[in-house]
């Protein structure tokens, strides 16, 4: 039976006067409040491997948890339902003792630094993206789009995929020869899909030398042009803009220069569409776990940070939440890896097979928990005369 909220403070008191194993205690009593059992028979209760597990987690919290299970620590057959559990009940939220000590300092050492500055802009690329394109080529979809699909009338990745990059055209309204800056363009989807089919000329910036490598090759051909670049360096001006999933490595202390970037890039009467992945309230860090092993620097936004930093800047035409769907989208890719890992181990070894599931189930269970949001944005500078009407998937353009 799932313990009610009233029952916090009663735990709390529980776990501070426990006297036998006191750490396997208080863990047990605050994973009941998410209805998670250790050493339970369901798919979502956590099996312990070794007893080091309960110290690990309750001095090091959720970096600790993550390390324990690269480690092997601890297993769970339903990693992506147990994270749907702890996080509707806002347990990554709740460390004790000397955790709760160490987030603490870790916040306050974070109020002075800006990790995502132009001079650190470039880590996320070589840490992350610059992993191998074998290990993207396996886990996604044949264009390589590392960012949520779209999966309304779609069944497979590759259909959701294609989907989403025909809806981010046509809700920009893309015509023959117009101009379309792509700020964080991966391995070149977008700009294939947009020059291909709507005709559009594009500039693609990455911060990842394999990305940009590989982007080259599938946009040859094509009036595509793809730049190692920070979008603080750019100039001229665009017809549109996209930006889609590059948005979370900006941070909070660079959202207006980011945005004043985008103003100043983009026509008089353009169109500027922005997808991003988003919190339903704001938050003063990013998970431990998420930073040092897989995204160094990223910060997610809540709605109030985002419309503070448009204010003044653009008009927003249209916001378009589908969250949902990036939890089918990180359980296929989920499911791609773990076919595809006989002719990854070699490379990779098994601690990263444990630390890649952990993310992508992770995160999965993050947008079920409907924490996590998925947004497209379609924004436009006031000097805009043309009336934009929002637009939904596969409805006729005008």
């Amino acid at each position: 039976m799932q313990p009610s909220t009233s029952s916090w403070a009663a735990t709390r008191r529980d776990i501070g006067s426990a006297r036998a194993h006191p750490a396997p205690t208080a863990l047990s009593a605050l994973l009941a409040h998410a209805d998670i059992r250790i050493n339970g028979d369901r798919p979502w209760d956590l099996q312990v491997h070794h007893p080091r597990m309960y110290r690990r987690i309750l001095t090091g919290w959720s970096l600790a948890f993550g390390e324990a299970y690269m480690d092997g620590d601890w297993d769970c057959a339903q990693l992506d339902e147990m994270f749907t559990r702890l996080m509707r009940h806002g347990l990554e939220h709740r460390p004790l003792g000397v955790s709760r000590l160490r987030l603490g300092l870790a916040l306050a050492a974070a109020a002075f630094t800006n990790p995502q500055s132009e001079r650190h802009a470039f880590v996320v690329g070589e840490r992350h993206y610059d992993l191998g394109n074998d290990l993207y080529e396996r886990m996604l979809d044949s264009r390589l789009v590392y960012s949520c699909a779209y999966w309304e009338r779609a069944t497979t990745l590759e259909q959701a995929q294609a989907d989403k990059l025909e809806m981010i055209c046509r809700k920009l309204r893309l015509r023959p020869g117009t101009t379309l800056l792509d700020i964080g363009c991966g391995w070149g989807g977008l700009a294939r899909h947009a020059a291909e089919h709507h005709g559009a000329r594009v500039v693609g910036i990455t911060v990842s030398r394999e990305q940009q490598a590989l982007a080259r090759q599938v946009c040859a051909g094509l009036p595509v042009e793809i730049r190692l670049a920070d979008y603080r360096s750019l100039d001229g001006r665009f017809d549109r803009i996209a930006s889609v999933g590059m948005f979370e490595h900006v941070g909070p202390k660079n959202y207006r220069a980011y945005f004043d970037a985008a103003h100043r890039l983009l026509a008089e009467d353009g169109l500027f569409l922005l997808h991003t992945i988003g919190l339903d309230r704001p938050s003063t860090h990013t998970d431990p776990w998420i930073e040092k092993y897989i995204f160094p620097g990223g910060k997610l936004p809540a709605p109030s940070e985002l419309a503070m930093a448009v204010e003044r800047r653009f008009v927003v035409e249209d916001w378009h939440n589908f969250g949902p769907d990036y939890d089918r989208t990180l359980m296929q890719w989920h499911a791609n890896v773990e076919a595809a890992w006989s002719d990854l181990q070699s490379r990779y070894g098994e601690r990263f097979r444990r630390m890649w599931r952990y993310y992508l189930l992770s995160c999965a269970g993050f947008f079920r928990s409907r924490q996590g949001q998925l947004w497209q944005l379609v924004m436009s500078r006031r000097e805009r005369r043309e009336p934009y009407r929002s637009l939904r998937p596969f409805q006729a353009v005008a």
